[in-house]
């Protein structure tokens, strides 16, 4: 197909351009109504943020320009459909088990999904087999789930009915996805995958492989992250070989909003025709800029900007380099002490932290200087702050039992105890800790007095943790019968 083409953005400049006269929705009426929208956002902007009409198409149903524009998506993503998301990649990943799962339905997941996944389960009522990523040894991040692992987990599981991957992880690890789909395929699962963190992976070489060049069923894409859409978009792609389109729809039209912001559609149309045209120029240059970030970085005392030399085939079967991902232990901060100080002293923000790194997406929009002044703060702050090594917490969860599922424990009404008294009891929240980012425990489970040692370590070493109401770890929610 030819990817210069943009259906919907180039009907969204025709509707513009006609100075239409609107009595419909909404009732900003192309800014006039709201002086200050119009002069904070630009009028421009504001003439195209409309409503659902006949020449603009319709997303709960496309028939002519927002069709055509998700065929030109597929067509970039080498697959057989592609829908467009306004409710970002959590209405797709919800929208992905809820297509395939019914109650009791099992699935096969790792165990550090995003929350999303989890909301998935309790919206179809299926039954999470979970399985553990191991936490690597050195940088204490959770990796990816390893085909020997998956392999076990199907053959304990033969009624299941699906497995959930992650291509790649926050961090940019990758497992064998080849392998998971061939094998997960013969044993009849539908394989599902959360690539909301690699939008970018179809358009250049040097990066890992996309889920749906490898035979995926389905997998959700942020192009919001790093392919440069606006916030809040994001696109299911599907391989119709073993699911119906017309089911996708009606389960994407439960979860999404009918009145689909044209803006965020739009975007997605430009989006897909930035990367499908120029993807393999701009990502060689964002992988020249962190490589050239990664060297100098790696000159700095204390800091560890780790890239493909990590590889294991096994649990990082392969590596995002536009994860600029840096290891500060070395320096004796930890990785939200370096956030906040990147933030406040020199207006760098980062991605994200954890206990012991801190995360920077490298993609379309990065430049030489600012790779430059991020090098030159990370320098000034092992100069100024560097002091003994962190101590590092050996992190070796194990899964809980399932005793009911997601969904009935959302539903079943709950008790709030102390922490050290509800061993036995069956949890009503989910509780994380970063590192490693797993969940501890999840709605469902049964806690136990290993547990709840855990968690007072965890709490000792000062860990973030997050999920329970009571953020002093004093009172669980528990389900009560």
């Amino acid at each position: 197909m030819n990817q210069e083409l943009t259906p919907l953005k180039t009907a969204l400049e025709n509707y513009k351009n006609k100075d239409i006269i609107p009595f419909d929705v909404p009732g900003h009426k192309h800014g006039v109504g709201t002086e200050e929208l119009r002069d904070f956002f630009g009028s421009e902007l504001m003439k195209i943020d409309v409503n659902s009409m006949k020449c603009l198409d319709i997303l709960s149903n496309p028939i002519s320009v927002i069709k055509e524009a998700q065929l030109l998506l597929a067509d970039a993503y080498n697959c057989d459909y592609g829908f467009f998301l306004v409710n970002g990649t959590t209405c797709g990943i919800q929208a992905m088990i809820m297509s395939i799962c019914k109650p009791m339905d099992k699935i096969i997941l790792p165990r550090n999904v995003h929350k999303s996944a989890l909301n998935g389960l309790i919206l179809s009522g299926a039954i999470p087999i979970y399985i553990n990523p191991k936490t690597h040894k050195d940088l204490k991040i959770s990796m990816n789930i390893s085909f020997k692992d998956v392999k076990k987990t199907i053959d304990e599981n033969p009624d299941a009915k699906a497995i959930f991957v992650i291509n790649p992880t926050y961090f940019g690890f990758v497992s064998d996805l080849k392998k998971i789909i061939e094998y997960a395929h013969k044993k009849n699962l539908i394989v599902l995958v959360d690539e909301a963190h690699g939008a970018h992976f179809n358009f250049h070489d040097d990066l890992p492989n996309q889920a749906m060049q490898l035979g995926a069923d389905m997998s959700c894409v942020s192009l919001h992250k790093t392919g440069g859409s606006l916030t809040q978009s994001s696109a299911l792609l599907i391989n119709e070989q073993r699911i119906k389109r017309e089911n996708i729809q009606n389960i994407l039209n439960l979860t999404q909003s009918t009145s689909a912001s044209y803006l965020l559609m739009s975007s997605l149309d430009l989006a897909r025709k930035i990367l499908a045209t120029r993807g393999q120029q701009i990502l060689s240059n964002s992988l020249k800029l962190v490589r050239y970030a990664r060297e100098e970085i790696n000159k700095i005392d204390g800091l560890y900007a780790f890239s493909k030399e990590i590889i294991d085939n096994e649990n990082i079967y392969d590596f995002d380099e536009t994860k600029l991902a840096i290891n500060v232990s070395n320096l004796g901060l930890s990785g939200f002490e370096v956030y906040d100080l990147l933030a406040d002293d020199y207006n760098i923000q980062m991605e994200l932290a954890d206990s012991y790194n801190i995360l920077a997406i490298i993609s379309l929009g990065d430049t030489i200087n600012n790779i430059k002044k991020l090098i030159e703060a990370l320098r000034n702050i092992s100069l100024k702050y560097k002091k003994e090594k962190l101590k590092l917490l050996n992190i070796n969860l194990k899964n809980p039992e399932v005793i009911v599922s997601p969904r009935d424990a959302f539903y079943t009404l709950k008790t709030r105890i102390k922490l050290e008294d509800s061993i036995g009891e069956i949890s009503g929240e989910s509780i994380m800790a970063y590192p490693p980012g797993i969940p501890i425990i999840a709605p469902g489970e049964r806690i136990t007095q290993e547990i709840i040692n855990y968690l007072r370590i965890l709490q000792n070493e000062h860990t973030i943790i997050t999920g329970l109401k009571d953020s002093s770890l004093e009172y669980i929610e528990i389900l009560k019968y």
